[in-house]
């Protein structure tokens, strides 16, 4: 009998362990709920993230989390049917919390088996990634904003190039100054705007490679030289090395 009784008593012992790490947990929701989708535990995490108390949400259904039109599509079952086949679910999208305000979550939902094999619930992660979201709303505000200013400038030839040095973008000015359109440069080298004196010298690689290194170190390297558009006509070309940009890119003015 004692031989019996050991391995549920460690296995009751490992429980209560991870129910008090679970508990301690602040920066994300983490909670069990039954194989129908009502809540059956909840942590500290998810209390502060949506505002309920374990009170007030213990059996309750997980819906109350999602959008009406959410509930309507149906779709908090949804992901509990993904998960039940797949084993898990993931995804980022609007929930509600208690006051009903809305915040941007990353979910995770993952099937919960007993020994024997039979669906005893789902264990269910959430976090809070709203900032991330609004930082990175704000950030595509501001390179659209500067897009379009780019976009309108005639006195300046202003694109970006590839790492590889081929034309990733193009404004008026460019237009206007290398006598190109955008369709017949991007992807195209820029070594196109150097006479065959600067191509037999290497000055396009290594220009590159000089806006490359102090573009790394946080410094601002122009190369002015002559150039030439398709019309044959020369302009001063600076580089600007731009790292922090995934992938990387060059701005050239010019």
């Amino acid at each position: 009998m004692g031989h019996r009784e050991r391995p549920t008593s460690k296995l009751a012992e490992a429980q209560e362990h991870f129910r008090l790490l679970v508990d301690g947990v602040e920066d994300y929701a983490i909670f069990l709920l039954d194989p129908g989708g009502h809540v059956a535990s909840w942590n500290a995490g998810a209390q502060q993230i949506k505002g309920y108390t374990e009170g007030e949400i213990l059996g309750q259904h997980f819906s109350v989390f999602y959008r009406d039109e959410d509930v309507r599509a149906k779709h908090p079952q949804y992901e509990l049917e993904v998960a039940r086949k797949k084993g898990h679910y993931r995804e980022e999208g609007w929930r509600v919390r208690k006051d009903g305000s809305l915040f941007w979550a990353s979910v995770a939902i993952n099937a919960v088996y007993d020994p024997p094999g039979t669906l005893s619930g789902f264990l269910k992660i959430t976090r809070d990634l709203t900032q991330r979201r609004q930082e990175e709303e704000e950030l595509r505000v501001s390179e659209e904003r500067f897009r379009l200013l780019v976009e309108s400038v005639r006195e300046y030839a202003i694109f970006m190039l590839d790492p590889e040095g081929r034309v990733a973008t193009w404004n008026a000015g460019a237009e206007r100054l290398k006598g190109y359109r955008a369709d017949e440069i991007i992807g195209s080298s820029f070594s196109r705007f150097y006479t065959e004196g600067d191509l037999e010298d290497g000055k396009p690689a290594r220009e590159l490679k000089v806006a490359t290194v102090a573009g790394v170190f946080g410094v601002t390297q122009e190369i002015e030289q002559p150039r030439i558009g398709r019309n044959q006509q020369p302009s001063a070309t600076a580089l600007r090395g731009a790292a922090e940009r995934r992938p990387p890119l060059r701005a050239a003015v010019g």
